[in-house]
């Protein structure tokens, strides 16, 4: 009986051990997420702390909302649209989704304020995905040489080389730069001319200003109009980088 009480202790000891230590452990994890969540709010300083919650100038810290959901949407689109393009099976299916992406990108913002539901998530991962959108449009029309090449290298160089320029800015605070209006712009006219290529109608006859083959409509080549959209958005990219820089090395100087 002696033998069986001590083993009958010796059990309970460990139970008991194990007990505190789970405990331990859990509450560790506790402390650890509370602490990580409180200093990602201390970085996400809103513009305006009296604004609404919820505001453009106040943005809330929910995840779940219809505006991010139209934004996760916007990345399920855009890997259909890839996979069905370069594959050349339903161009009609990758356009509408392609476009149906593109608009989601208005959409989401007008639901945010509209809804007084503007998030520091949708924020972040809103230019994210205009990125990716923008990134797997020019990709599949290269891939299937209906843009030149030069086009798809700039605009994935120029969005490594923000992506470049976010990470250096987080030495100095965490909250990512406001979108400028020019950058709107750029990205409004990349996705318009992107989905008129896709379309390829109305075509126009080239300027013949050049005679390079790398500019096709800019020489006497024929092209869909979407061809000098996605030029302008080219020259609007490059002055959006320039205004992203001149904000950044601000911040980086003060």
């Amino acid at each position: 009986m002696t033998e069986q009480a001590t083993k009958r202790s010796y059990t309970e000891t460990l139970k008991d051990r194990a007990h505190r230590s789970a405990d331990s452990i859990k509450k560790t994890a506790r402390d650890s997420r509370a602490r990580a969540i409180q200093e990602v709010k201390n970085h996400m300083i809103p513009d305006e702390p009296k604004a609404p919650i919820g505001s453009s100038s106040n943005p809330s810290h929910r995840v779940y909302t219809v505006a991010n959901g139209i934004t996760f949407l916007r990345l399920i689109l855009t890997l259909v649209f890839l996979v069905l393009f370069v594959m050349r099976v339903e161009r009609l299916m990758a356009l509408s989704c392609y476009i149906v992406a593109a608009l989601t990108d208005f959409l989401d913002g007008q639901v945010a304020r509209r809804t007084q539901t503007v998030t520091w998530l949708g924020k972040i991962m809103d230019p994210i995905m205009d990125r990716i959108l923008l990134a797997t449009g020019v990709i599949g029309l290269a891939v299937v040489e209906e843009i030149p090449l030069w086009v798809a290298v700039f605009v994935i160089s120029r969005d490594a080389i923000m992506a470049i320029g976010a990470l250096i800015l987080q030495t100095k605070q965490k909250r990512p730069l406001d979108v400028c209006y020019v950058g709107k712009i750029a990205t409004a006219c990349l996705m318009a001319g992107f989905c008129d290529m896709l379309v390829g109608y109305p075509v126009v006859a080239g300027l013949a200003r050049v005679s390079s083959p790398l500019y096709p409509g800019l020489n006497a080549e024929a092209v869909p109009l979407g061809m000098f959209a996605i030029y302008l958005g080219c020259v609007c990219s490059v002055i959006a980088a320039c205004v992203y820089i001149y904000r950044g090395l601000k911040i980086l100087c003060a």
